[in-house]
């Protein structure tokens, strides 16, 4: 089980933490991940970034995701360490 945790303190949540959250929820349901990825929020990580959202995977903190490199992001983090949760 993969856990994702977006960061919903202050200075994310100014910076797109509920769209980053929507985002997660629609893109784990277009792909079905319901039983692989578990979405949870957590107050400030201290990663604090001039642009974007902290997100935790796992044990990987990734700072800066905004709506516009979410993609990127998906496709690059969140589906391989799918892959490699369930291998």
């Amino acid at each position: 089980m993969l856990i994702v945790q977006i960061c919903v303190g202050s200075s994310c949540h100014i910076k797109g933490a509920p769209d980053i959250v929507r985002l997660l929820e629609e893109a784990v349901a277009a792909n079905h991940l319901e039983d692989d990825v578990v979405l949870t929020g957590s107050f400030c990580t201290g990663r604090c970034n001039r642009v974007g959202v902290t997100v935790t995977v796992n044990d990987e903190v990734y700072t800066g995701i905004t709506r516009e490199n979410f993609r990127e992001f998906w496709e690059q983090r969140i589906l391989p360490a799918v892959a490699a949760d369930r291998a």
